[in-house]
């Protein structure tokens, strides 16, 4: 039976956790030992881990989290604070060397170098929720196994990323998953030295389980009457809700009789409640807060927008697509690799004015918008199970 570990910082709901709750839904349990570590063990998702799995979390990073986390003055400051006087000038030595050469992946090797090797010995060892710092440092320099993947879900070009980093890290890795053909390109582009490495892995979706939960009952303004668009994402810039704020405010000056749901939840609730109040919206853009099942909500649906600015695979354009709803989407990295423009959704730019009359097209279109579900139906893509790839090679 291989061994094999997963890694992710937390089971929040979020479209990587779900990602690899899909995963699991396909591994022979028979045929696979697998662990999940967290850095912590909390999250909506985490109650979904199938009993089979072993779920683990680290027991250093409560210590490291601050470090990383927090201002470096701070870190001085706590070091002085508790006597620590000699690992003040190492901590700042490394931390200002980093910083001159552009290179964090000498600020890791200080900061995680009292952090012991990970016990278990395993066949295969996944930092699924790359990239990150924290994950991808760890399993490449503190854990034993006889292949490293990193799973890479974000287009690296639209994070933060430090190039020094991990042009190091990925040295050590075995196998590169890359989410969409696009987001391998820009990777390429970035890191050269990946060549050979990497290989697209889009996210797999249960088709038959999507379905099945969308029948759900949900309290979703049944009474309401006018067209109503879902989407779901992490409130943040980067998902665009404030694009979709813009644009529902033009189509109901304009008569549209339009209401807008957004499930899920994060950092820019406070900045969207004003922009809802600001534009007197607050009877017809809904911040739902996060959903473990968001499927009854796209299913309920006229259509599906996802507004965002960028992605690495979307996995919500592709369980809208299983639930045959017409889609619009923004112009991101992948978007194009799951829709057909004009056959099984639209793609805009991400444009406000754009957005607005392709959704106003649809409303004065009903035909349109039919045929989109319509060719959703007839062609629905089905992601390839790839599992025995992924832990056979």
């Amino acid at each position: 039976m291989k061994k094999i570990l997963f890694m992710v910082s937390s089971m929040s709901i979020g479209g990587v956790e779900k990602s690899l709750l899909s995963l699991f839904s396909i591994i022979s349990k028979e045929t696979y030992s697998i662990t999940l570590l967290l850095l912590e063990k909390n999250g909506g998702f985490l109650k979904h881990v199938p009993d089979w799995v072993r779920v683990e979390e680290v027991d250093w990073y409560r210590n490291l989290k601050p470090i990383i986390m927090q201002p470096p003055q701070k870190t001085i400051a706590s070091l002085y604070y508790n006597k620590k006087f000699h690992k003040i000038i190492p901590f700042i030595w490394s931390y200002i060397i980093s910083k001159k050469l552009n290179n964090r992946y000498l600020y890791y090797n200080h900061v995680f170098k009292n952090i012991p090797k990970h016990e278990v010995k395993y066949d295969i060892a996944i930092s699924y929720q790359g990239p990150t710092d924290i994950l991808d440092f760890f399993i490449a320099t503190k854990v034993t196994a006889k292949k490293k993947i990193s799973w890479i879900h974000f287009d690296v070009t639209q994070h933060s990323i430090n190039k020094k980093l991990y042009k190091n890290l990925y040295r050590i890795y075995d196998k590169l998953f890359v989410v969409s053909s696009q987001a391998e390109i820009k990777l390429k582009e970035l890191i050269p030295s990946v060549e050979g490495k990497t290989e697209v892995f889009m996210n797999i979706i249960s088709e038959e389980l999507i379905r099945e939960m969308s029948t759900v009952n949900v309290d979703f303004s049944d009474e309401y009457g006018g067209f109503k668009i879902v989407t779901v994402g992490r409130l943040s810039k980067e998902k665009g809700q404030d694009i979709a704020i813009k644009v529902l405010a033009d189509l109901r000056e304009n008569g549209y009789n339009v209401n807008w749901y957004c499930v899920g939840e994060g950092s820019a609730r406070e900045e969207y409640e004003n922009l809802i109040n600001g534009y007197n919206l607050n009877n017809h853009f809904f911040l739902l807060g996060e959903k473990d099942n968001p499927y009854p909500y796209i299913k309920n649906a006229d259509i599906y927008v996802q507004p965002s600015r960028h992605e690495g695979y979307c996995l919500t354009l592709a369980e809208a697509k299983c639930l045959y709803k017409p889609i619009v989407v923004t112009n991101f990295t992948g978007a194009n690799e799951q829709i057909d423009n004009g056959l099984n959704g639209l793609i805009v730019s991400c444009d406000v004015q754009e957005l607005y009359e392709t959704i106003k097209f649809l409303i004065d279109n009903p035909n349109q918008k039919e045929l989109l579900t319509t060719n959703l139906k007839s062609k629905n893509a089905i992601t390839t199970n790839k599992k025995e790839k992924t832990f056979n090679e």
